[in-house]
């Protein structure tokens, strides 16, 4: 990796705290990634759901932001900016997520809206997060993965330490079933037209290296989203060159390129089922994708997705003075 150099600086993180391990995966990875590269980050967590359960938090992160110092704050997810707006966090940096700009409308007006007269700078994932935000000045800046933490392990092995049949096909679909824009329906209506020999492996709030595991056991991850951002499950996938079949959603066909071993699907479960015997066959007869090589061509690696987020704090922080 490789970062930019710049004076200190100290960032606030503010974003959900109500997952299991307190905050998201990308957002704790993201901060600890600039911390490597020198910026002081804290996170402030926010407990609650809902506009009732963040709205709460304003005047903590008033007082939190009254006694510790701070050069600039960053707010992931829309729901923590518009807590962060209100409580002054100035200079301000959003990043929208995906679901907050395609799953409720007004997210969308009000976001525009608070873009041009509060914050000094907002991140959106995809082109396609651009368009539906219709942000014009938006940055785009893809959530970046440690290529260090996602690798390559013998399947065979890791199917043996996981207690799978090395002799079966596996797909995976690493996320929350129950999450609607995940589109569980689709996926399942398609895996029924397997015989016994393709099992779905379901796994979510997985540790780093348990997921590492599984995207080297398995023949294919599949992917029906109705709506993502830039998908970090593909990426991580791909870092471990695993074939993946995802609708196309976010910056999935971006990432994709035209790379051999990644397969777009419709929302037509023939299609996901035709694309998906394509990526098993292609895993059966080259083993690996160069889904790796493309992650780092792309410049998606941890460290490179970090200098830009650097370079928006220090064109932010010049532009206010601070």
């Amino acid at each position: 990796m490789l970062f930019k150099t710049f004076k200190k600086m100290k960032v606030v993180f503010i974003s959900s705290g109500n997952s299991k391990n307190g905050i998201s995966a990308i957002v704790k990875r993201q901060g600890e990634t600039l911390q490597r590269a020198g910026i002081e980050v804290d996170f402030f967590k926010i407990k609650g759901k809902g506009f009732r359960g963040y709205f709460r938090n304003i005047f903590i992160f008033r007082t939190y932001l009254k006694n510790n110092p701070h050069n600039l704050v960053h707010a992931h997810y829309s729901l923590s900016a518009y807590v962060a707006t209100l409580a002054g966090a100035k200079p301000l940096v959003v990043s929208l997520m995906g679901s907050d700009v395609y799953s409720k409308f007004y997210y969308k007006y009000l976001n525009k809206f608070l873009n041009k007269v509060s914050w000094n700078a907002c991140i959106v994932k995809s082109e396609n997060m651009k368009y539906f935000s219709t942000i014009r000045n938006a940055i785009l800046i893809p959530n970046g993965i440690d290529t260090n933490e996602w690798f390559l392990l013998p399947k065979n092995e890791v199917r043996e330490k996981l207690g799978l049949d090395k002799a079966k096909k596996y797909i995976l679909f690493a996320s929350n079933p129950a999450r609607e824009e995940k589109n569980f329906s689709l996926l399942n209506t398609a895996i029924e037209q397997f015989n016994k020999e393709v099992e779905l492996l379901i796994i979510n709030d997985k540790s780093q290296e348990e997921l590492n595991l599984y995207y080297n056991a398995v023949d294919v991850i599949l992917l029906t989203s109705l709506h993502e951002g830039s998908p970090n499950v593909v990426k991580e996938a791909m870092a471990c060159n695993c074939p993946v079949v995802s609708t196309d959603v976010g910056d999935v066909r971006w990432l994709f390129g035209d790379t051999p071993g990644y397969y777009i699907t419709s929302f037509d479960h023939a299609d996901v089922v035709e694309k998906i015997k394509l990526a098993i066959n292609f895993r059966e007869k080259y083993s690996q994708t160069k889904g790796r090589e493309r992650i780092i061509e792309l410049g998606l690696d941890s460290g490179t997705v970090a200098d830009r987020i650097i370079d928006v704090y220090s064109q932010v922080l010049k532009l206010t003075d601070h």
